[in-house]
Formats: C-alpha cells, structure tokens, sequence
C-alpha cells in the first residue's frame, strides 16, 4: 500500500529547511550504498553527524509522531532516524531494495525495516525526472509530490529515483519498523481507522456505532500487533 500524507510541512517551513540543507557539506552518497547498490546508486547525502541533519531529523520525528495519518498508516514501534539526499547532473538511484534490518548508528537499536518513507523538500517544477519509481503488484508507480508531502511505501518494494536531469532535487527519506510487520493487515488497520475517524466527525462521543467499529479495530490491533 502506497499512502500520501500532504502538507506534512507548510511551503515556508521547507524553503526554511532547504536553505539550511543548501548551506551544508554534502557528501558522495556511495559512502552509504550496500555492495550491490553501490553500482546504481549517484547522488549526495548530508552526514548523518551534521548538525543540521540531526536537527531537521527531530524536526521531521516530531512532526510525524503528531501527525494522525502517519499514526494510523505506520503504527511506528521504532524510527530510523531521517536522512537528507540530492540528485543532480544525471544524480539518480537505479533498481534497488532496502536493506531488510538496519543498525540505528551510535545507538544499541536495530530495527526491521516495514515501511520506507520519502519527504520531497522542492516542488516537480524546481527538476526534471527524479521520480521516486515503485514496482507494486499492479505495476510500476511514479511518484514525484509537491514540497512538504511524503510518501510512505513497503520497504519490500523494488524501486528507483529516475536521473534529474535539469535543476536538483531534496529529499529526506527514512525507514520504520511497524507494530503490524503484515503489509495486509496493516492496510485493514488503515482502512478501518481513516473510516472511523471520518464517520465520528459531528457524531456524539458516545455514539454506539463508532463505540463498535474502535471495538473492532483495537481488536485486530491487539491480535497482529508484534510488541
């Protein structure tokens, strides 16, 4: 399941972000490429120790845990801290799969990667190409969203960031380990949850059919949730 949260961020709460990324050291993204990516991967990233990547990251962690479609969409148990890239000059990411677990550094945390996410920090206007392509059981989906949406997808996905070929494009991108590791019970979850909070608007607090329907969400949760 491929879920777009909108207006994470307001426009002037990136231009803010991405000035401050823009005024930073930037490093060869291979640094941090896996022996078979390594060969598909072009790009830069902000280390992970700069101060303004671990700045931004909180900023990003702070916002999401907040953030009710988030909560619903990932049931997070455990965050890779955001990441910071930028694709130029042909800058792209060939065919490539996450890592399936990842060690958090300079913390004693792994976690098992369940959900990738992608946060665009400029609008589609400001670069060409740099879709971030997702292969899905009904075929390939491209995805380039304003600045300030994010993209959660299956880190079990295949995907790529097609070559930008003109302008430069800012992301942050990070990976969660959900509480509901099951992909389709996760979507049940998400589906049930988005429809009883749009049903409980203007209904009382005590209305007996919202009562039933979080009666059966907790349920499931508390059947296929890993804690």
């Amino acid at each position: 399941m491929l879920i777009v949260i909108e207006n994470l961020f307001t426009p002037d709460e990136v231009a803010e972000m991405r000035e401050a990324l823009l005024s930073a050291a930037w490093e060869d993204g291979a640094r941090t490429a896996g022996s078979r990516s390594i060969a598909v991967k072009q790009n830069l990233q902000m280390p992970e120790d700069a101060p303004i990547a671990i700045d931004l990251g909180n900023r990003i962690l702070r916002r999401i845990g907040g953030h009710p479609q988030f909560i619903s969409a990932a049931l997070a148990e455990k965050i890779y801290p955001p990441k910071f890239n930028l694709y130029q000059d042909g800058g792209h990411y060939g065919v490539h799969v996450d890592a399936a677990v990842m060690r958090v550094p300079g913390a004693d945390v792994t976690l098992r990667t369940d959900l990738s996410a992608t946060l665009f920090l400029n609008d589609p206007d400001d670069y060409d190409g740099g879709e971030l392509t997702i292969e899905g059981p009904f075929g390939a989906q491209a995805v380039k969203l304003p600045a300030g949406d994010m993209v959660l997808y299956p880190s079990t996905s295949l995907h790529q960031v097609t070559p930008v070929t003109r302008g430069r494009r800012i992301a942050s991108f990070f990976w969660l380990q959900s509480l509901v590791p099951d992909e389709g019970q996760r979507s049940i979850l998400y589906d049930l949850d988005q429809s009883i909070q749009a049903l409980s608007v203007g209904r009382a607090r005590d209305d007996a059919d919202i009562d039933r329907l979080t009666f059966v969400y907790h349920n499931l949760l508390r059947r296929w949730a890993q804690v």
